[in-house]
């Protein structure tokens, strides 16, 4: 999913260490325009390169946000995870796609037979 709006507040990044070793994490306020009224949205990236590429924006910056919703039961209530894989600045254009040209034009097609090409026996009619 993606959405583009501004970062409205960036939380203190969180480290700590697991079983499969270190882990940072970091959450930021997203606010975007839903119909007339702005909305927020907590969302968080997980590890070092994502925490360095959030840290890149400041408080205000307008940016567009590729993200992942997920959701887990814990002890029967429910945890909604708002993940940001990818954050970039808003409104940039998308680079234009480049179509590769064949190797050779294709050649142009043979005209079609015209009625006095088609070979006719005269006289017999096939039905």
């Amino acid at each position: 999913m993606e959405l583009e709006g501004r970062i409205a507040r960036k939380l203190n990044v969180q480290t700590g260490t697991s079983t499969r070793g270190a882990w940072s994490k970091q959450e930021f306020v997203f606010e975007y325009q839903e119909g007339n009224y702005p909305t927020q949205v907590c969302m968080n990236v997980w590890g070092e390169d994502k925490v360095r590429e959030l840290d890149k924006y400041q408080v205000g910056d307008k940016v567009k946000v590729s993200f992942n919703l997920s959701s887990r039961e814990y002890n029967g209530r429910w945890f909604t995870d708002v993940r940001a894989w990818r954050i970039e600045p808003a409104g940039q254009p998308q680079a234009p796609q480049v179509v590769p040209q064949t190797a050779s034009p294709i050649p142009p097609a043979a005209p079609a037979p015209s009625i006095d090409d088609l070979p006719m026996d005269d006289g017999d009619m096939p039905f």
